[in-house]
């Protein structure tokens, strides 16, 4: 069994509040191997981090999603404190023109770094995905979006599993456990006790889950298109009144259509304007907006809040 855990490390828009910091999300990924990733990285993220229990230390892939300083201000000190408790093995910044940030970043203050940073310059024009990590258990892919300045989201993709059918294994003959099951997996067929059985006969195909982060965008084509069916949707939501919308971000109205277009099962809301103090108020107004039934997909993500999809 797989298990994924999101925790939100902030959910404020551009200003933090006494409640809310700048956001980032801490991805990790359990299965065999646990893994750690972290989507954004808005100022104070590493304390955030620390009062979460999490472990910075882990992450070797840092996604962000675009270069306004409440998405990625914390990067500095982050990289910091991890060269400061000796660091030595790489890490992986990825984001549209991340070299051309990066060589910026890098040349504040005096301090030398004892691992490497490689960056990687996430493509953000068109309408297609890129894979930027293919691991053998998943793909992370980026997607252009639209925020008025070069900006992507991110999905993680997990791939499909085969699983063993024990049952029916059994029926066939064969034990309850053992490392047959692993030949079986790689060789596709077995023989035990003088009888080939198949993978097919005795397995069924697990999908993969799909967690999407949109970052900062208006409603477009492409975010649709890459949250298509996911198990979660982390989509920015500025606005949850008429009169403060603006270009280049999106609102609860537009929330509600894409919940619709693209069938996410799970849709938490973040980037939240300081102008919004009462989350009891924005319940109240999603519910007015998105209908009894839409409602219960939909949610505010708080600070430290987590969600675990197994």
């Amino acid at each position: 069994m797989t298990r994924f855990i999101v925790t939100f490390l902030g959910t404020t828009g551009s200003i933090p509040t006494k409640h809310r910091g700048h956001v980032a999300l801490y991805l990790t990924y359990q299965s065999e191997n646990e893994h750690c990733f972290l989507w954004d990285c808005g100022e104070g993220t590493q304390r955030q981090i620390f009062i979460s229990g999490l472990n910075f230390m882990r992450l070797n892939h840092i996604f962000i999603t675009h270069w306004h300083a409440d998405h990625f201000a914390g990067l500095l000190g982050l990289l910091e404190t991890m060269s400061l408790e000796n660091r030595t093995r790489p890490l992986h910044l990825y984001g549209p023109e991340a070299s051309k940030f990066f060589d910026v970043l890098a040349e504040l203050g005096y301090s030398s770094k004892g691992f490497a940073v490689n960056t990687i310059d996430v493509p953000f024009d068109g309408k297609e995905q890129t894979t930027l990590l293919d691991d053998e258990e998943y793909e992370i892919v980026s997607m252009p979006v639209d925020h008025g300045i070069p900006a992507v989201a991110y999905a993680f993709l997990e791939k499909d599993r085969v699983k063993i059918d024990q049952e029916k294994a059994v029926g066939l003959g064969l034990p309850k456990k053992g490392p047959i099951y692993k030949k079986l997996k790689a060789n596709g067929e077995v023989t035990y006790k003088g009888k080939k059985i198949l993978l097919d006969e005795v397995s069924f195909v697990e999908k993969g889950k799909k967690i999407v982060y949109s970052g900062d965008t208006r409603p477009c084509d492409g975010l649709v298109k890459l949250a298509k069916d996911a198990d979660l949707l982390i989509h920015e939501c500025t606005y949850f009144d008429k009169k403060f919308v603006e270009r280049n971000h999106s609102s609860i109205e537009d929330i509600v259509k894409i919940a619709k277009e693209t069938n996410a099962k799970q849709i938490v809301l973040t980037h939240i304007s300081r102008r919004y103090q009462s989350t009891k108020e924005l319940e109240e107004i999603i519910s007015q907006v998105a209908g009894d039934e839409l409602k219960k997909k939909i949610k505010i993500a708080k600070d430290f809040m987590s969600i675990k999809l197994e």
